[in-house]
């Protein structure tokens, strides 16, 4: 049932952190799902550096605020990388 829990919430960490970096409409549910769940390792590896401990397996205010972080910093990396890529 975790895993579960971790797409539903990784999905809406990955839409909301493509709302925040302008590429919502460039992404569809699969990617807003699996920027989620790759942004939510990223966060809580960032987060544990501070003592932050947030799960997304269960729900909670501050496991999604961490997931939406890690998603936000891996599309910032993907649009520096593609950035680079353009020119």
């Amino acid at each position: 049932m975790g895993w579960i829990i971790a797409l539903i919430v990784g999905g809406i960490a990955g839409w909301l952190a493509s709302l925040v970096m302008n590429r919502d409409a460039s992404m569809g549910i699969f990617w807003n799902i699996v920027v989620g769940c790759v942004g939510s390792i990223i966060g809580n590896l960032i987060a544990n550096q501070f003592g932050i401990v947030g799960s997304v397996q269960e729900f909670s205010l501050t496991g999604l605020l961490v997931a939406v972080f890690g998603a936000i910093v891996l599309l910032g990396i993907a649009n520096l990388v593609q950035r680079g890529r353009v020119r």
